[in-house]
């Protein structure tokens, strides 16, 4: 009876937030580009302009947004990227952007550091492009085809996989009950279900977009700046004193932005950060097991911890491949730090081995958890070119399983990494911003009022301004910097 009404909580839940995201992003045809909302004749506008603000005000634009003919637009819905930045200070911060849903939008600055700075506004998509992505995505499991390898002794069968498969032949079906989660093969002939040992994933040529709607999402018209030739601002202290925050600890609520570069560092804006020196971490991590569970993006974690420890050492696991566990150890002082990608949908030409790969909400079930015992957590990047309803299905049950590990252990951290920005140009139907960000909304919406430590990197790539799906060196090491801050 329990494992029933889960379910249809889950269900509702997802309905839920589908029709939430639908009213969101309604429908938006257009007869022509000239239609569209135009970088080059919206207008931004600075309110309440001064020569000089001081560290800590709010400075605000109001944006107007308007067609490739001049004309206002009448309706919201564009997906805009705003910053503030200081090449000299190399220094930055996301704006914050309110849609009034009438073709204005507000977009709101905190002036964190001293100095100058200047503003930038993209338009990424215009309202009716965000639209047909959307509309695109809602459409098909078919723009990413999944192959498995069956191996009976030295036979080896290819057959064809998914999330979703139409086929009339006899399919293997595997189901993790309790979520419902699946994933099919076609069954090969004369080998068991059991005999898939790999999967690899091949890009299809499957589009859902029209020729118009390709147009409007082609690269040259997406991130475009809309305000040029704005000069710099000042920002003086002001003799005003710094206010006084708690130390950062996980359950903190986080504002946006949650934070700003400077000298390429990162400072939280709403707990007091703690610079950590190597005797300290290696007192705060001896006795602890580390497991980060994901996608490269937490891949990339581990390869830096020995830059950070360097009596952190990689222990060699036979036979796991480049995209299976991976393992750091200090026996000394019995630290051990894994990774392990998530299950599907992993996007990979390679094959890989699914003989150690579980479903993230399985493996927290899989731990005891305890005071030593950290939980990282981030996906986002594979679920993107697939329906929306398998990133909300999965961060339910993400979320179901850390109450789960909290009941038997309330005193586990856990620590949620949302994802970045990537690439503006890289395959946008399938794998652009706009689907990362409204994952990134669904993600915060589920896992809010949970006792976890949130790492928003989405806020954090793009005060670095770095469109890249694996982020550079300084970020990866401020992200790491605030995972300390949250454990010790």
């Amino acid at each position: 009876m329990s494992s029933v009404k889960s379910l249809t909580e889950t269900e509702e839940k997802i309905r839920e937030i589908l029709e939430k995201l639908d009213q969101l992003i309604p429908p938006r045809p257009f007869t022509n580009v000239n239609a569209a909302t135009s970088a080059e004749h919206c207008r931004a506008t600075i309110l309440n302009p001064q020569d000089t603000y001081c560290r800590g005000d709010q400075l605000h634009v109001l944006l107007e947004a308007r067609d490739h003919l001049g004309r206002r637009k009448e309706y919201g819905g564009d997906f805009l990227r705003a910053r503030m930045f200081s090449p000299a200070l190399k220094a930055g911060a996301s704006g914050k952007v309110t849609d009034f849903n009438n073709g204005t939008y507000l977009i709101s600055f905190t002036l964190s550091w001293e100095g100058q700075f200047f503003l930038s506004l993209l338009l990424i998509h215009p309202s009716e492009g965000a639209s047909a992505l959307w509309r695109a995505r809602k459409q098909g499991y078919n723009k990413i085809a999944f192959k498995g390898k069956f191996v009976n002794g030295t036979s080896q069968v290819i057959a064809e996989c998914g999330i979703v498969l139409k086929s009339s032949a006899q399919l293997c079906t595997y189901l993790h009950g309790r979520d419902q989660e699946a994933f099919y093969c076609i069954k090969p002939q004369e080998m068991s279900c059991d005999a898939l040992t790999h999967k690899c994933t091949q890009q299809s040529k499957i589009s859902y977009l029209t020729v118009k709607e390709k147009d409007l999402i082609h690269k040259s018209k997406v991130g475009v700046e809309i305000m040029k030739n704005y000069k710099y601002i000042n920002v003086s202290g002001c003799n005003r004193p710094k206010k006084i925050r708690e130390k950062c600890q996980v359950g903190m609520e986080l504002p946006v932005p949650g934070g700003y570069t400077l000298q390429e560092s990162w400072i939280t804006t709403f707990c007091n950060q703690i610079q950590l020196d190597k005797m300290k971490i290696s007192g705060c991590l001896k006795g602890k097991s580390i497991y980060l569970l994901g996608d490269s993006t937490l891949r990339q974690w581990l390869k830096y911890f020995p830059k950070v420890l360097n009596t952190l050492k990689f222990f060699d696991l036979p036979g796991t491949g480049y995209f299976n566990k991976h393992l750091l150890l200090d026996t000394e002082r019995n630290i051990r730090i894994q990774w392990k990608k998530h299950s599907y949908p992993f996007i990979s030409n390679k094959f890989y081995s699914v003989k150690d790969q579980h479903y993230i909400p399985l493996e927290i079930d899989q731990l005891l958890g305890g005071i030593n015992t950290v939980v990282v957590i981030s996906f986002g990047h594979h679920f993107r070119p697939f329906p929306l309803e398998v990133f909300i299905r999965r961060a339910i049950n993400i979320r179901k399983a850390i109450e789960r590990l909290f009941l038997r252990s309330p005193n586990t951290k856990v620590i949620i990494k949302t994802e970045n920005i990537r690439e503006t140009h890289s395959d946008i139907e399938n794998y652009g911003d706009f689907h990362g960000y409204i994952q990134y909304l669904t993600m915060k919406d589920i896992f809010k009022d949970l006792n976890v430590g949130i790492i928003d990197a989405w806020d954090m790539t793009i005060a670095y301004d770095n469109n890249e799906v694996h982020p550079l060196g300084p970020v990866i090491k401020s992200q790491i910097n605030m995972f300390f801050n949250y454990i010790c």
